[in-house]
C-alpha cells in the first residue's frame, strides 16, 4: 500500500471514532490533509473548535448552528427592520445612521470581495446552494445593490506607522468582471459578502477590516468545494462559525489600538525580528544593515496567515500545519522565519531594492513542505513527526 494510501487510512480511522483522538489528529493533520472525502473541511471544523471531539454530538452541533445561521440571515438581510422592501421606509430617523453604516462597510466588502485572490475565478462561478430567499427577491436583497460600484483593482493592505491606512496596487487583477447573476441565482463572491457583512454585524465592536476577506476566502473554497454533498449544502453557514472562531484568535491583528499588545501585530513582528536574529545572525545583520525592518514585508504575512504568498493548494498545505499546530502562531512566527531563511543566499547577495521585491513577492518556487520543514526545525519540536510524510 502506497503512503499516501496509508495516511488516507490514518484519516479514516482516527475520524470515524466515536471520541476523536486530537492529539493523534493534530499530528495527522500537520503533515498535511489528503484532498479527498471531505478530510480537510472536516478536520478544519474539529482544529477551530466548531465541531467538538464526540463525534455523536456534531449532528445536534450543526442542527443549531446552521438554524441560528438562517436566523441571522432572515433577521439582518431579508426582513431587517419592520421587514418592508426598503428596511427604513417607516423607521425612526435614528436608524438612518446605521443604515448609512451599514452601506459604507458594504462598499469596502464589496470591493474586497470582487478581487479575491488566489483561485479568483472561482469566486465568480454561481454557487451550488444559492440564498434563495435573497436570490428570489428581484434584486432587492442583493446586499450589492446597495452600495456603488467602481473600477476595482487587486490590492495588498500595508501600514504606515500604526493602523491600515495605505492600500498598494498589485498586478493579480480578475481576468472577467464580478458580475452579478441572474434572478434565482448567485455568485460565490455574493455569498463571501454577506458573511462578512454579517460578521460586521455581529461583531460591532470589530466590524469589518480590510484583509479579512482573504482570511474567509480559502475557508469558504475548502466548504464550498466539498466532497460530501450534505456538508457542501451548509457550507456558507459552516463558514460561518469557523472563521468566527479562527478571527477570535486573530481579531488583535486587525485592531490598531491593540498593536503593541503581547497578541497584536507590532509585537509579532518583533517576534519575528528576534526569531530571524537568534536563527541566523548573517541573514539578520544584512536586514539591519540597509534598515530593511519586518514592517516592509512580513505585515501582510502575518496579518493574512500568508494566503497572498502562495497559490491556494500551498495555502491549504499551510493552513492544514498551522491549524493542527496547538500554538499556531508562535508557529506562523517560525514560517515566516523559514521563508527568510530559505532566500538566505539572494538575501546576502542583494541590495534594498532586491531584497525587497524577493520578500513582498516571495518566489512560488520555493517548495512548501521545505518551509514547512525548516519551521519545525526552527520550533525545535519534535511532536510534529515526518513532516514529508505523504
Amino acid at each position: 500500500m502506497s503512503s499516501y494510501r496509508m495516511r488516507v487510512r490514518e484519516f479514516e480511522d482516527t475520524l470515524s471514532q466515536d471520541l476523536i483522538d486530537i492529539k493523534k489528529l493534530r499530528k495527522l493533520c500537520f503533515n498535511g490533509i489528503p484532498d479527498e472525502q471531505g478530510f480537510r473541511a472536516l478536520c478544519w471544523k474539529i482544529l477551530l473548535n466548531y465541531l467538538p471531539p464526540e463525534q455523536t454530538t456534531w449532528s445536534e452541533t450543526l442542527a443549531k448552528t446552521r438554524t441560528l445561521y438562517a436566523q441571522y440571515v432572515e433577521e439582518l438581510i431579508v426582513t431587517p427592520g419592520n421587514g418592508d422592501d426598503h428596511p427604513l421606509s417607516v423607521s425612526p430617523d435614528s436608524q438612518w445612521q446605521t443604515f448609512f453604516k451599514d452601506n459604507e462597510v458594504l462598499l469596502q466588502i464589496d470591493k474586497d470581495v470582487r478581487r479575491l485572490c488566489p483561485e479568483i475565478s472561482f469566486f465568480q462561478q454561481a454557487a451550488e446552494y444559492p440564498c434563495l430567499a435573497v436570490v428570489t427577491s428581484g434584486g432587492r436583497k442583493r446586499l450589492h445593490r446597495r452600495v456603488t460600484h467602481s473600477t476595482l483593482s487587486s490590492a495588498n493592505v500595508q501600514r504606515r506607522g500604526l493602523g491600515v491606512t495605505k492600500i498598494a496596487l498589485v498586478v493579480r487583477k480578475a481576468a472577467e468582471d464580478y458580475a452579478p447573476l441572474e434572478e434565482g441565482r448567485e455568485a460565490h463572491w455574493e455569498v463571501v459578502e454577506r458573511l462578512l457583512f454579517l460578521y460586521a454585524k455581529m461583531n460591532p465592536g470589530q466590524g469589518y477590516v480590510q484583509g479579512m476577506n482573504e482570511i474567509i476566502g480559502p475557508i469558504y473554497y475548502t466548504f464550498a468545494t466539498d466532497p460530501v454533498l450534505a456538508n457542501r449544502e451548509h457550507a456558507e453557514a459552516d463558514c460561518f462559525f469557523v472563521f468566527t472562531n479562527l478571527m477570535g484568535e486573530i481579531r488583535d491583528f486587525f485592531i490598531k489600538s491593540l498593536d503593541e499588545t503581547e497578541s497584536g501585530i507590532n509585537r509579532m513582528m518583533s517576534k519575528l525580528n528576534q526569531t530571524t536574529k537568534q536563527k541566523d545572525l548573517e541573514v539578520w545583520e544584512k536586514l539591519c544593515s540597509i534598515e530593511l525592518h519586518p514592517q516592509y514585508y512580513s505585515f501582510r504575512w502575518l496579518t493574512l496567515l500568508l494566503s497572498q504568498e502562495f497559490p491556494l493548494p500551498d495555502v491549504l498545505r499551510i493552513w492544514d500545519s498551522l491549524f493542527a499546530d496547538e500554538a499556531r502562531f508562535s508557529f506562523l512566527n517560525h514560517i515566516c522565519c523559514a521563508m527568510i531563511l530559505l532566500v538566505r543566499e539572494d538575501i546576502l547577495a542583494g541590495d534594498f531594492p532586491c531584497i525587497v521585491k524577493l520578500l513582498q513577492h516571495y518566489p512560488t518556487s520555493v517548495d512548501i513542505p521545505a518551509v514547512i520543514s525548516k519551521a519545525a526545525e526552527l520550533s525545535d519540536r519534535d511532536m510534529h513527526g515526518s513532516l514529508l510524510q505523504r
